[in-house]
């Protein structure tokens, strides 16, 4: 038992979260992942971890809360992997200690493996719908898999008793494609990490900027998904509108689309991979903050933006159709309108007060956007998930493969 904020005390949890990124690894997901582990642990949660092994795992050995499988590198991702089916070693881990609930953060051989070892205990299960991967199947040249990946993770999902998704649009687009019991979990920003007091003079200088000058800022993966063209086309209309303007363009983040870029844009200063401290002082040295991306279901780098005092740049989706007021904390365009897009962020620099001002209300809004609330829904979403009648968890567990099929 552990006392909350009021007083009252409440029944601690054995969760299991099944992923297959994690901190220190960089990206979206593992960020949010990191976050939702340590805020339920800091909550008096038994949180144990089960995830494909990283490098610096040795000193890990021992920790009875995490359980590492084997992974297999990623195509065209360095750095990220698929977990191994471990169905076996989850169903002796779990017969000996049986967690409370679980939760599946990605739908790889390691958490369709959680999943079935799930139903075998009758265990309940709460899923996460982190990436959206049936869109990224026509950006790598494979379009004739979205169809059949969009069955499988609907059918993934399905199966559990409920599954998370990050923000409204995302949430409206999977109910349209029959995706069953949804529910909405936000995400939130460390808001004194990423603060426009990390300004840096100095770095600003290392870019060739000077008082008044403008840095176009992008921070991300660098993969065909971003809609990384939009960003060139947008960065050099900006510089056509306002010739009479100092921009630089500044790219923080790696991947494999970067060769590429750095080829098409040789005037662009490519920063790498940043973390910590660094990456906030890279948000913080810009001004204006581009994110052409069409195939997030949130964006964390939307509300580390906002946080840092930009001016943002985005389409009417996800974290940016949830925390941009268009012309007032940010601008927005209508998914795919690459024109209003680019039109978009040629406003922002008309006036330097209407920058000004974006750039503070920003700030003010995603200061009040912090991880804690979150926390203490997943919590409750998790706890809830517990109390759902053996019954329905059964019938959900029972769901037949047929259902795939289904369209």
């Amino acid at each position: 038992m552990t006392p909350t904020d009021t007083g009252v005390m409440t029944t601690t949890l054995h969760i299991t979260l099944i992923t297959e990124t994690f901190p220190p690894e960089i990206n979206g997901v593992a960020n949010t992942l990191g976050r939702l582990c340590d805020g339920l642990r800091a909550r008096g949660h038994q949180v144990e971890l089960v995830r494909p092994r990283q490098d610096g795992d040795q000193a890990l050995a021992s920790d009875d809360a995490l359980l590492l499988c084997r992974g297999w590198p990623l195509p065209g991702y360095p750095g990220l992997q698929w977990g191994q089916s471990s169905m076996h070693k989850l169903l002796r881990r779990w017969k000996r200690q049986r967690p409370d609930v679980l939760y599946i953060a990605t739908e790889g051989p390691l958490g369709l493996s959680a999943l079935r070892a799930a139903r075998r205990l009758g265990i309940s299960v709460v899923s996460g719908f982190h990436t959206n991967f049936q869109q990224y199947t026509s950006q790598y040249g494979l379009g004739l898999l979205t169809r059949m990946l969009t069955h499988y993770l609907r059918w993934f999902h399905n199966r559990s008793a409920l599954t998370l998704v990050p923000s409204v649009s995302q949430q409206l687009e999977l109910e349209r494609r029959h995706f069953e019991r949804l529910a909405l979990l936000s995400r939130g920003v460390d808001s004194q990490l990423f603060h426009p007091t990390k300004r840096l003079n100095a770095l600003r200088e290392q870019w060739g900027l000077a008082e008044g000058d403008i840095a176009v800022i992008h921070v991300g993966r660098l993969a065909p998904e971003k809609n990384l063209g939009l960003l060139k086309r947008c960065f050099e209309q900006l510089c056509s509108t306002y010739p009479q303007r100092n921009l630089k363009l500044i790219v923080v983040g790696d991947g494999p689309q970067r060769a590429a870029l750095e080829k098409d844009l040789p005037q662009a200063i490519f920063c790498g991979s940043q973390r910590g401290e660094a990456l906030a002082a890279h948000y913080a040295c810009g001004d204006v903050f581009v994110f052409p991306s069409l195939t997030e279901t949130f964006g964390n780098v939307v509300l580390e933006a906002l946080a840092s005092g930009l001016g943002v740049v985005a389409y009417d989706q996800a974290a940016a159709a949830q925390h941009i007021r268009h012309g007032y904390n940010g601008v927005l365009a209508m998914p795919g309108d690459e024109e209003a897009f680019c039109d978009a962020a040629a406003w922002l620099l008309e006036e330097d007060e209407t920058l000004r001002c974006v750039r503070l209300n920003a700030r003010q809004h995603a200061s009040r956007q912090g991880w804690a609330a979150i926390i203490e829904q997943f919590e409750e979403q998790l706890r809830g998930a517990c109390q759902v009648p053996a019954s329905e968890k059964v019938a959900v567990a029972l769901k037949p493969a047929s259902s795939m099929l289904r369209d």
